[in-house]
């Protein structure tokens, strides 16, 4: 399997998921997400402290169990080695590693690039996140844009038209205002810059 068809696998699969196409996995996943949002916020638990208390649990499970088997007659239990393949584990940071180039071609072409728009857009994205992070931690955070994953994509589904409408309506809205935003502004830093150029 290349990289290229196991991240149109992964795409099919999230989309089933965020969609709640089969509602019994959805639901397990948006379960265990909360339930750890839960423990480690509500309760103020930690994620080494949680590992640590799963592994001595099921190390005193299996010690036990293997142990008493001998009493009652019955095998101890069959755990089969864990490996992990080489070929998976190459395939993975291949993917990491082909988002995290593609990632940083994006931010160079848009650091040294000449759209305005695209610049200006990435700038106020990134601020507006910035002020969105200084307001929750990251956990919160991420957990948030996980609800939202699994309730916007759900509810856009079913009311698309009403959505595509009212969008477009905010699309020619916006583009009237950076008109008006490029026309007082933008249009004067360009003059200015090449009135300098010409001077030089």
């Amino acid at each position: 399997m290349t990289g290229h068809e196991y991240m149109s696998m992964e795409k099919v699969a999230a989309a089933d998921v965020l969609l709640w196409r089969n509602k019994r996995i959805s639901g397990s996943v948006f379960g265990c997400a909360t339930a750890l949002w839960v423990v480690f916020e509500l309760l103020d638990y930690h994620l080494i402290t949680l590992i640590c208390h799963i592994l001595i649990l099921t190390l005193i499970t299996l010690f036990l169990w293997s142990h008493v088997s001998n009493f009652i007659d019955k095998p101890p239990p069959n755990i089969p080695d864990a490996v992990f393949p080489d070929k998976c584990v190459l395939e993975v940071a291949s993917i990491v590693r082909y988002k995290m180039n593609q990632a940083l071609g994006h931010l160079r072409h848009i650091a040294f690039g000449s759209d305005v728009k695209s610049f200006l857009a990435v700038v106020c994205g990134l601020w507006i996140l910035s002020v969105i992070g200084s307001c929750f931690n990251f956990l919160t955070l991420v957990y948030i844009v996980f609800f939202l994953l699994h309730t916007v994509l759900v509810m856009y589904e079913k009311y698309e038209d009403k959505v595509d409408s009212f969008s477009e309506k905010a699309i020619i809205e916006l583009k009237k205002q950076y008109v008006e935003f490029d026309k007082k502004v933008l249009s004067k830093i360009h003059k200015g810059k090449l009135k300098e150029k010409k001077k030089d």
